[in-house]
């Protein structure tokens, strides 16, 4: 049976025990961030290899794992260009655009269903549940 692993097990700052320094959670020391907290400052890993993690420990599962990089080598996020946001503009509407009628859906299409509502479940006579009704 494998051994718990506690908040001191986390504690890793040479990287002798998991290869890369690791600490516990909420221990992090500056200089070092992970993706979304990059990301709030305005930057982005920029290629660099991760250069340490968190970890959390949970009671009967894996420990929760955070990936750290270097602030002093993350770069700006590239803006958006015109051409950027018309190709999203253009993806977003191709997720609403219904394959079979060609409307907007006004909302995504599930790729569970393949198409709009009305046109996956069309409310026709030979398919209405007579069942549904009471008293026949």
């Amino acid at each position: 049976m494998n051994r718990r692993l506690t908040l001191a097990d986390c504690f890793d700052p040479s990287g002798e025990r998991f290869g890369i320094p690791t600490f516990p959670w909420r221990m992090a020391p500056d200089g070092y961030a992970t993706r979304r907290q990059l990301r709030v400052r305005g930057l982005r890993p920029g290629g660099q290899c991760v250069a340490g993690q968190i970890l959390r420990p949970r009671r009967r599962r894996e420990p929760l794992t955070a990936y750290l990089y270097r602030v002093d080598l993350a770069r700006p996020v590239r803006p958006m260009t015109p051409a950027r946001w018309a190709a999203l503009a253009k993806a977003n509407t191709a997720r609403r655009t219904c394959p079979d009628c060609g409307r907007d859906a006004g909302y995504v299409i599930p790729p569970t269903l393949g198409a709009c509502v009305p046109c996956a479940f069309p409310t026709t006579p030979d398919t209405f549940n007579s069942h549904s009704l009471r008293g026949t």
